[in-house]
């Protein structure tokens, strides 16, 4: 299933955001080809944020829940970057013995209270120590993102992605038999609704 990022009409303004309301992303028929596009693997588990401020942390459902509570070994991993406050995008995962994501395998430790083996897929930096980074093209986020993690082992993880070749990268996610690709402009900012917004 080939997506890509559906455009949002906002901006984020102040200090450290309280919650985001997530970039979606729209279905069509085939992945776009061409230099402008990143692709990434589409992930099957629970689209989450992660909002550190000086090591206190919030994990944060797409409808702005606050999951923290269900999750301490992931909120404990991103208590440990090297950031004052940092607001992270992401999925949080079941992986099987395949190495494929797996939507059943985190329902049932969300269900039993054991996320111990849960992977949190990092994709998407918005805010870091102080700055808004939204406006920024993607490519740079990413940089950056890939900066913020390149020291951290699980169950954190950096999402990388394919520049270019979309159709190809599909067919290869479609042979792996994954969930999908998703597909993005390499220059495009974040523009989410915002919910709320706060810093101290």
């Amino acid at each position: 299933m080939a997506r890509h990022v559906a455009r949002r009409s906002n901006s984020i303004a102040g200090g450290l955001p309280q919650w985001i309301q997530p970039q979606l992303t729209e279905l069509v028929d085939e992945a776009p080809d061409g230099p402008q596009w990143l692709h990434e693997i589409k992930f099957d588990g629970y689209r989450m944020h992660a909002r550190l401020d000086r090591s206190a942390v919030r994990l944060l459902t797409r409808t702005g829940l606050d999951w923290t509570h269900k999750y301490p070994a992931i909120a404990a991993a991103v208590s440990s970057l090297a950031a004052r406050q940092a607001y992270l995008d992401g999925e949080l995962c079941g992986i099987g013995p395949d190495g494929i994501t797996s939507f059943s395998m985190i329902q049932l430790a969300s269900d039993a209270g054991n996320a111990a083996g849960l992977a949190f897929f990092l994709f998407d930096l918005l805010y870091l120590d102080g700055e808004d980074i939204t406006g920024m093209p993607l490519t740079e986020r990413k940089a950056r993102l890939a900066v913020l993690l390149a020291n951290v082992s699980p169950p954190l993880q950096y999402s990388d992605h394919q520049a270019g070749h979309g159709r190809a990268f599909f067919a290869k996610a479609c042979a792996l038999s994954v969930e999908g690709i998703v597909s993005k402009r390499i220059d495009a900012p974040i523009r989410p609704a915002i919910a709320a917004c706060g810093g101290r």
